[in-house]
């Protein structure tokens, strides 16, 4: 198994494991406690990272949403909140998600290691949302250190995907309704059918595209840890409650 193979294996249970906190339940509770609704909470809390920015800004971030949304969330919350503040806090919710989901979890500490290896040598201008949150507090405890570092790398690939997305000549909304069409509203599309087998097979050169460019922050690691490293997640998937 090369490099590629191994990022591609990986990126499954990064993006599923680091973005899990974002539709829980008390990831909700936490933001309505903080004065924001879901997307307010959302909106703020992870693109707070970027600061007191224009909406603008953090639309081009969130890459796949509709613009006019991203702003109306980022916008209405920040009436009512600092983006410091909120990214503080989104950023504990992702920690107490990792403290209830990988609780009975095995070799987190092996697994942090090598998480933040690969979180310390991506070395990247093109995904400004990790930039950020790879600047925040890291907690001590292992099943919330875990949770954080697979959110940021994450942030890694999504924003890297956002290049390949362009360099495969797909719009936003076109990856949107190949990848996952059922979910469009969320993303602040309206329904809709875009999936021909040019944009399928445009999504899938997409793809193939992110895995290279987030290829160079696994060189870090030798081949025995890259392989260990599917391993460790493939096991923490199945462990996550």
């Amino acid at each position: 198994m090369g490099i590629i193979d191994e990022v591609r294996e990986t990126a499954g249970p990064i993006v599923s494991l680091g973005g899990g906190f974002m539709l829980d339940g008390a990831t909700t509770e936490r933001g309505a406690a903080f004065g924001l609704d879901f997307g307010e909470y959302y909106a703020l809390g992870r693109g707070g990272v970027l600061g007191d920015v224009d909406a603008s800004v953090v639309a081009d971030a969130f890459v796949v949403f509709a613009p006019e949304v991203v702003t109306m969330m980022w916008n209405a919350a920040r009436l009512l909140r600092e983006p410091d503040a909120a990214a503080q806090s989104y950023s504990q919710a992702c920690q107490d998600w990792g403290r209830v989901h990988f609780a009975h979890a095995e070799n987190l500490d092996e697994i942090s290691s090598v998480l933040a290896k690969i979180v310390n040598a991506a070395t990247t201008t093109d995904a400004p949302l990790f930039s950020g949150w790879r600047t925040l507090p890291l907690p001590s405890d292992a099943p919330a250190l875990v949770a954080q570092q697979l959110h940021v790398l994450r942030e890694l690939r999504g924003g890297l995907h956002g290049v390949a997305l362009k360099a495969a000549g797909l719009t936003p909304l076109e990856a949107v309704m190949v990848h996952s069409p059922a979910m469009a509203p969320m993303f602040g599309w309206a329904d809709g059918d875009l999936a021909t087998p040019t944009t399928k097979a445009a999504h899938a050169k997409a793809e193939q595209i992110t895995d290279e460019l987030v290829a160079p922050a696994y060189e870090v690691l030798d081949e025995a840890e890259r392989a260990r490293l599917v391993v460790l997640l493939n096991d923490l998937v199945a462990a996550t409650t």
